[in-house]
């Protein structure tokens, strides 16, 4: 009876924070939006591919965004509703700390490139250079496997079924290739209205429950408070958008979610829950490979989600398959997280 007691306790906490996030980016959206349409804050549409040769097909999926422009930079409310959550109700050094770090650092690094993006001018790409950004996600992967490695302890990696194993120094560069991943990753799926909210929302749910499972009822919540904050852009992201992310939102929650997975020892698990983002990024990396080395393209359009708009999906029914993948996904990882634990 008093585990019952405890454990209703912990979803208690874990449901008031998601309901909190939720509600407080409801009410604080209208805001941001006034905000953002009063001061123009346009999302480039760029024109060309990061290899820095013209993308035709992209434009032509969606010039008419450029006609229509739509804001970006939302990202910033949402993030910075969960920190003003997490510091207030959930602050915990070992379990919400460095999540909470990474979420507010990769949120302003993300935060910079949008405001760079939207004060551009003429055509190319739009945005601080890549080797910036990425060499600033770099710093901000190294502070965090500093601090798991030196500081907490960690250097063990977890294979679900078979066991547990230290790696020793080793974990540095695998926390830092995490990190890089998942930020990335989810920068790249962030190109349809709905797609990365609704793709988060369903990873961050599942990690909430194996961080509960494994008795880190703090870090649980932190995921429910992002799932909440989620699931309040995704509500005015869905088509047509009133707004999207931009690289503010989607680098601070894309690292944030790596940073979830190495918290719960769940790397290899994060392959799967991430299903979608594995496949739009590498789809992305076939396609810049298959350029550089074979002079010819294997997808019309990359990511993945504009291929599929180019051969004649549209937008809603692209965004909504990717919706149920990652939920089953979700399913799958969350099952293989759970079993692999016993």
């Amino acid at each position: 009876m008093h585990t019952v007691s405890l454990l209703s306790n912990d979803l208690l906490r874990v449901f008031w924070l998601t309901a909190l996030a939720f509600v407080v980016s409801m009410i604080l959206t209208p805001l941001m939006t006034n905000i953002l349409y009063s001061r123009k804050v346009w999302k480039q549409v760029k024109d060309t591919a990061l290899t820095g040769e013209k993308a035709p097909v992209y434009y032509k999926l969606h010039k008419h965004k450029a006609l229509h422009p739509v804001p970006t930079m939302a990202g910033l409310l949402y993030w910075i509703v969960a920190a003003l959550v997490t510091v207030l109700f959930n602050l915990n050094r070992a379990e919400t700390w460095l999540p909470l770090f990474t979420l507010v650092t990769a949120g302003a690094l993300g935060f910079v490139d949008d405001y760079v993006n939207i004060h551009s001018n003429g055509h190319g790409i739009k945005g601080i250079r890549a080797k910036i950004k990425f060499s600033w996600l770099f710093l901000i992967a190294g502070l965090g496997a500093y601090w798991f490695f030196q500081k907490l302890g960690w250097d063990v990696l977890s294979i679900p079924g078979i066991g547990t194993f230290s790696i020793g120094w080793w974990y540095i560069p695998l926390f830092m290739l995490v990190i890089l991943s998942s930020a990335n990753a989810v920068n790249i799926t962030d190109g349809l209205d709905g797609l990365a909210g609704g793709l988060l929302a369903a990873a961050f749910t599942a990690f909430a429950i194996i961080a509960i499972t494994q008795g880190k009822v703090a870090l649980g919540a932190f995921c429910g408070t992002l799932v909440g904050v989620v699931l309040a852009y995704t509500w005015f992201n869905i088509y047509p958008a009133r707004f999207l992310m931009g690289d503010t939102g989607s680098l601070a929650f894309g690292a944030t979610l790596g940073v979830v997975a190495m918290l719960t020892n769940s790397a290899l698990v994060l392959v799967v829950i991430g299903l979608v983002f594995v496949a739009e990024t590498l789809s992305v990396i076939i396609q810049l490979t298959s350029k550089r080395f074979f002079g010819r393209k294997i997808f019309l359009s990359a990511p993945l989600h504009h291929h599929l708009e180019a051969i004649g999906w549209p937008e809603t029914k692209v965004t909504m398959r990717f919706w149920v993948i990652g939920a089953v996904s979700g399913i799958i990882g969350l099952v293989i997280a759970l079993f692999g634990q016993r």
